[in-house]
């Protein structure tokens, strides 16, 4: 398998991004105020989430990527205790302040794409409209749509891979039969086709963005080998790596060369 050939291939990105900020702190006293933690901050971080995840990661795997993605700013805010490892608290802002949507006009139709990714967090920038008229474009064209969304209502994705994680799957309505459904099942695997893939067991730190690393590995290496079974067991080695890491991860092509090789 030649890594170096994910270079040659262009992918398309659609879908609702944010800004993922850790503050890394200590807690060391409790509020006068009240029964809980008093924090305070030593350094923060700055990191691309949700499409922009996906977007990273493809890029840093050296593919060449286009993103069509919200204007409007969402921040994710995570408080970190430097100390312990230990998630505190979350404060999303902007998550609600996507006005304008996707419309299909936005893609430049003269690109020719091996793959386009459909990452809807469900913040109002893809309606189930778009992502019908996404998958219908697309189609036609022969080209592959892998999609990985928030939506219960899943009957807009039809002939397209689709990767959600257990909890959406038990949730989900409307899963076209006319598609591939892989089931991230956290640190058990992947679930395909009624086989579970196994994941490495690794102490976990941070599970924020696994799936957006697990979506971009298996986009890659279903195009390099047009191997969905094979794909899969990158794609958990890959986001198994990603949930040592505090932060959102970024695989890079040194990761992807020890995973493989």
């Amino acid at each position: 398998m030649d890594i170096q050939r994910l270079k040659q291939l262009k992918i398309l990105v659609i879908g609702d991004s944010c800004e993922d900020v850790y503050h890394y702190g200590k807690c060391e006293r409790l509020s006068p105020e009240a029964p809980v933690p008093v924090f305070t901050e030593d350094t923060r971080s700055f990191h691309p989430g949700m499409s922009s995840n996906v977007f990273s990661n493809l890029e840093s795997l050296g593919l060449q990527v286009v993103h069509i993605t919200n204007e409007e700013k969402i921040e994710k805010h995570r408080y970190i205790d430097s100390r312990f490892k230990q998630h505190l608290l979350r404060v999303d802002i902007g998550d609600k302040s996507i006005t304008k949507s996707f419309d299909i006009s936005m893609i430049d139709e003269e690109c020719k794409y091996d793959a386009v990714v459909i990452s809807d967090y469900n913040k109002g920038f893809l309606t189930r409209t778009s992502c019908s008229e996404i998958c219908d474009l697309f189609r036609n064209k022969g080209v592959p749509v892998f999609v990985d969304s928030k939506k219960k209502d899943l009957s807009c994705f039809s002939h397209c891979c689709i990767k959600i994680n257990e909890r959406e799957f038990d949730q989900a309505e409307g899963v076209p039969k006319e598609c591939q459904v892989i089931v991230t099942l956290g640190s058990r695997g992947a679930l395909y086709d009624g086989e579970v893939y196994e994941a490495d067991q690794v102490e976990v730190f941070d599970v924020c963005g696994a799936g957006d690393v697990f979506l971009s590995a298996l986009v890659s290496f279903f195009l390099l080998t047009n191997d969905i079974k094979y794909a899969i067991i990158i794609s958990n080695k890959c986001a198994s790596l990603s949930v040592t890491k505090i932060g959102t991860y970024t695989v890079t092509k040194r990761d992807i060369y020890d995973i493989c090789f």
